[in-house]
């Protein structure tokens, strides 16, 4: 019988995805700021 990893919880494909998109939305994130000259949160109302 063959292991399988499950598809759901705390698994390695589910924490490299989750670093991925983090990198994703820090790198999207600080675009939008030097694009607008807005920080995240003044942008967002809350500041």
């Amino acid at each position: 019988m063959e292991k399988q990893e499950s598809k759901y919880g705390f698994n390695n494909l589910a924490e490299t995805w989750n670093g991925r998109l983090a990198m994703l939305g820090f790198v999207i994130g600080l675009a939008t700021e030097l694009l607008t000259g807005q920080g995240i949160l003044s942008q967002l109302g809350l500041m």
